[in-house]
C-alpha cells in the first residue's frame, strides 16, 4: 500500500459494526488493507488478557485484505469484502492447523476448506484467526480448551461462556465486527448473552455443517456473532443455504434476511412461557428480563404469558444422554492410528489407542464419551438414548404447536450472568444448567437468537428469541426492532478493561453505565 493511499494515516474507528466498515471501504475512507492491519494490532494487544484464539493468521490476513482491496477498486465488492473474520477452531481451515481446542488435535492442518468458510473466502472476508473454545465444543465457559481460558472483556475473572467463547469475547472486546461459532446446546446464544452482543444459532440444516469437527451431528449447527441485526443478517445470508457435500442441509432458498429488518414489532406475537421464570434464575436476570417484555410490547408487539411449553424442563436430561451418545460415535475415530495425537510407547496396539485417547482427551471430553457410551450399551439403550429420542419428539411438538399461535418465543438466554473463572470446574451439574433455556431450542432443531437486553452486577443478560423453523427473518426483525428501543446492543466494556490504550486505533467509550 503507497504512503499516500486511503487510509494510511486516519485512525480506523473498531468499533464500528461490519456493515458500517463495508461502506467506509466502498467509499474509500479506508482500505481493506489498514483495516485488518488495525484489527490485528489491537487483536494482539488483546491476547495477553483475553486469550481469545488459538492461532492468528496475519500473513493470510493481509494477503486476503490485498485482494479484497483489489475487489474493491474493481467495483466487484461483495458484502463482507474486505471485513474482517474470527473463526471458532472448529471449523476447517485450508492450510491453517483446526485443533478444535484439543491436544488430540495438535498441528492438525486440513486440506480443505469447510462450506461456511468457503462461502466466506468467495465473499472476499478477511480471517483474522481460528477462536478459542471448549475442547470439542464441549463445555459452557471456554475453560476446557486445551490452549487456557479465555476471558470475558467485562470482567477478566470471569468466564466468556461457551464453547465459542474465543468467537463471542473478540468481538465483545472490539477486536473483530463478526465472528463464526457454533451451537450444539447453546455454545452460540450463551456466550453471546455473557459478553453482550448478538449470537444466531440457525435452524437445523439452514447452514452447512461441512467440514465442521463433529461433536453431536443432530444438534449442531454453524452461526454468526455481531454487534447488531444487521450484521448478524449478513453474515447468516452468507454462509445459508443447501451443500451437496452435506445432506441434512435443507433445499429451501435463502430469504433476503436484510430486507426484513424495517419492519418493526408491531402485530408480532410474542410467548412466554411459564418455564421461562422456573428456579435457578438470578434475580437481575429475571428483573432485566421482564423490563426486556415490556419494551417488545411497549414498541407494538402482542405479548401473550401463558404459553405452555411444559417438557422444556426436561430437555436438559434429554439433551446429556443424546449429545454424549453422538459424542461417543464421533470421537471413536480419534484412535492414534488415522491423524492426530497418537502415543507410541505402549506394549501392544490396543495399550498405545487406550494411552492416546487417555493423553489427547481433556477430562470433560472423556466424561462424555463415559456417559455416552454407558447410554449406547446393549442394557440400557432402550431405557436412556431410545427415551430420549421420544422425549425431544415431545419437545418438538410442543414448540410446533406454540408456533401456531405465535411468532416468537421469549426466554432468558442464561439463567445468571458470567460467573468467576474455575467457580463451577468441580461442579459437572451446575455447568451444565447454564444451557437450561438455550438446549430445547437445539432439541427441536429451531433457531435462537440471543440479543443484549440488560446488565446485572455490572454483566450482560441475554434475551433469547425463539422462532419456529427457518423464521430466522423473524427473530432478525424482533431483534434489529428491538435494538431501535434500546441501547444495550450499543454498549461496550469499559476502555481500560481491556488495554485499549496500548494501540493508537479509535475505539468507542462504551461501558455499562
Amino acid at each position: 500500500m503507497s504512503p499516500d493511499s486511503p487510509g494510511d494515516s486516519a485512525p480506523i474507528d473498531l468499533d464500528r459494526a461490519a456493515h458500517e466498515h463495508a461502506a467506509a471501504l466502498r467509499a474509500a475512507e479506508y482500505t481493506a488493507r489498514a483495516l485488518a492491519e488495525a484489527t490485528l494490532d489491537l487483536v494482539e494487544a488483546q491476547e495477553p488478557a483475553l486469550n481469545a484464539y488459538v492461532s492468528l493468521t496475519r500473513e493470510e490476513a493481509l494477503a486476503q485484505a490485498d485482494a479484497a482491496d483489489a475487489r474493491l477498486r474493481a467495483g466487484d465488492a461483495a458484502p463482507l469484502t474486505g471485513i474482517p473474520v474470527a473463526l471458532k477452531d472448529v471449523l476447517s481451515t485450508r492450510g491453517v492447523p483446526t485443533t478444535a481446542g484439543s491436544h488430540m488435535l495438535e498441528g492438525f492442518v486440513p486440506v480443505i476448506d469447510g462450506t461456511v468458510v468457503a462461502r466466506l473466502r468467495e465473499q472476499g472476508a478477511v480471517f483474522v484467526g481460528k477462536a478459542n473454545m471448549d475442547e470439542f465444543a464441549m463445555g459452557s465457559s471456554t475453560e476446557h480448551s486445551a490452549y487456557g481460558a479465555t476471558r470475558n472483556p467485562w470482567d477478566l475473572d470471569r468466564v466468556p461462556g461457551g464453547s465459542s467463547g474465543g468467537s463471542a469475547a473478540t468481538v465483545a472486546s472490539g477486536g473483530v465486527p463478526i465472528s463464526l461459532g457454533t451451537d450444539t446446546g447453546g455454545s452460540i446464544r450463551q456466550p453471546a448473552a455473557l459478553t453482550g452482543i448478538l449470537g444466531l444459532k440457525p435452524t437445523y440444516g439452514r447452514v452447512s455443517r461441512y467440514g465442521v469437527v463433529a461433536f453431536a451431528s443432530s444438534l449442531e449447527q454453524v452461526g454468526p456473532f455481531g454487534r447488531d441485526a444487521r450484521d448478524v443478517a449478513t453474515l447468516l445470508g452468507a454462509i445459508a443455504g443447501h451443500d451437496p457435500n452435506d445432506s441434512t442441509t435443507a433445499m429451501a432458498p435463502v430469504p433476503d434476511y436484510l430486507g426484513s429488518l424495517d419492519r418493526g414489532l408491531d402485530g408480532l406475537r410474542v410467548g412466554v412461557p411459564a418455564e421461562a421464570m422456573s428456579e435457578g434464575v438470578e434475580d437481575g436476570v429475571r428483573e432485566a428480563f421482564e423490563q426486556a417484555v415490556g419494551a417488545l410490547e411497549a414498541a407494538g408487539a402482542q405479548v401473550d404469558r401463558d404459553v405452555e411449553l411444559p417438557s422444556i424442563e426436561v430437555a436438559l436430561s434429554a439433551y446429556y444422554i443424546i449429545a454424549p451418545a453422538e459424542a461417543s460415535a464421533n470421537l471413536a475415530r480419534y484412535d492414534g492410528v488415522k491423524y492426530g495425537y497418537s502415543f507410541h510407547e505402549g506394549d501392544s496396539m490396543w495399550e498405545e489407542m487406550e494411552q492416546t485417547r487417555g493423553r489427547g482427551f481433556g477430562d470433560e471430553v472423556k466424561r462424555r464419551i463415559m456417559i455416552g457410551t454407558y447410554a449406547l450399551s446393549a442394557g440400557y439403550y432402550d431405557a436412556y438414548y431410545l427415551q430420549a429420542q421420544k422425549v425431544r419428539t415431545v419437545i418438538r411438538r410442543e414448540f410446533d404447536a406454540a408456533f401456531a399461535d405465535h411468532d416468537v418465543i421469549v426466554t432468558p438466554t442464561s439463567p445468571g450472568v458470567a460467573f468467576p473463572l474455575g467457580a463451577k470446574l468441580d461442579d459437572p451439574l451446575a455447568m451444565y444448567l447454564n444451557d437450561l433455556f438455550t438446549i430445547p431450542v437445539n432439541i427441536a432443531g429451531n433457531p435462537g437468537l440471543s440479543v443484549p437486553c440488560g446488565f446485572s452486577e455490572g454483566l450482560p443478560v441475554g434475551l433469547q428469541l425463539i422462532g419456529a423453523p427457518f423464521a430466522e427473518a423473524t427473530l432478525l426483525r424482533a431483534a434489529h426492532a428491538f435494538g431501535d428501543v434500546t441501547d444495550w446492543h450499543a454498549r461496550r466494556p469499559p476502555p481500560t478493561t481491556m488495554l485499549r490504550d496500548t494501540v493508537s486505533h479509535v475505539v468507542g467509550d462504551g461501558g455499562a453505565s
